[in-house]
């Protein structure tokens, strides 16, 4: 995970747009998953199961970003990462967002190894987990491409997605991230391993009130005063009829 995170460096250094780190964040935990895989003394249905959710998950998140972004400017919480660093912002870039990213990752990555190692998991709580990841996944999906197709609409330029999922949720392709990462904990808890509740917990903290939603949303509402209505009106997070005008 250093060795990609030196690697991710390298090509957002040569681009000049920090944000295409976003594009490895799921291949960081891919790699984690992959290497404790390597690592372990043997493997069965549940190691594998851990395996193909977490691969589906890593190459779909990391394509659908790619396409977004690999010509696009540069994300603005980026940019104002970049001008509190000046000078010498793309070194220190390393350890503020590269170095940093793989470190969260290899934490989350706590309830990958107890899934894949782990052999003693009881088949309710395993059979629970794949159900809440795999469905993690698709609401995730399909909200990711709710968002595309309505930003290829040249007609939606600067307005607010309040259809599909988006009606639920002003973020429901976080809630589904956090469903997956909640059912991956499931799918290796036992006992032993109630300590990898970290995992889920961190992805939770990050997408709620670290990288995720208060980042995006502190300036939205300068940048797109419509927003406000739908902050009003739509749960931040958890799938929730919206309130009715009255």
């Amino acid at each position: 995970m250093l060795a990609m995170a030196v690697m991710a460096w390298t090509i957002c250094t040569i681009k000049r747009n920090v944000g295409l780190i976003d594009i490895f964040w799921s291949l960081f935990l891919l790699t984690a998953g992959i290497t404790q895989a390597m690592m372990a003394t043997s493997l069965n249905g549940q190691s594998w199961l851990v395996l193909l959710l977490l691969a589906v998950w890593a190459v779909r998140l990391a394509m659908y970003l790619a396409l977004r972004n690999w010509s696009a400017a540069e994300d603005h919480r980026y940019q104002a990462i970049r001008a509190r660093n000046e000078p010498g912002f793309v070194w220190k870039s390393f350890y503020l967002v590269f170095l940093l990213q793989a470190m969260l990752a290899w934490i989350i990555s706590a309830s990958l190894a107890a899934g894949i190692v782990e052999h003693r998991t009881h088949i309710a709580l395993l059979m629970t987990g794949a159900v809440l990841s795999a469905s993690g996944f698709v609401f995730e999906t399909v909200a990711d491409w709710q968002l595309a197709q309505f930003k290829s609409d040249k007609a939606n330029r600067g307005q607010v997605l309040q259809h599909g999922l988006w009606r639920y949720s002003r973020h429901p392709n976080y809630f589904g991230e956090c469903c997956f990462w909640w059912g991956m904990f499931l799918m290796g808890a036992t006992t032993a391993t109630l300590w990898t509740l970290i995992s889920p917990l961190l992805m939770t903290l990050l997408l709620l009130k670290v990288s995720g939603i208060t980042l995006l949303e502190k300036d939205i509402v300068d940048r797109r005063p419509a927003y406000q209505h739908y902050i009003e009106s739509t749960s931040a997070f958890f799938p929730w009829p919206p309130k009715v005008s009255s």
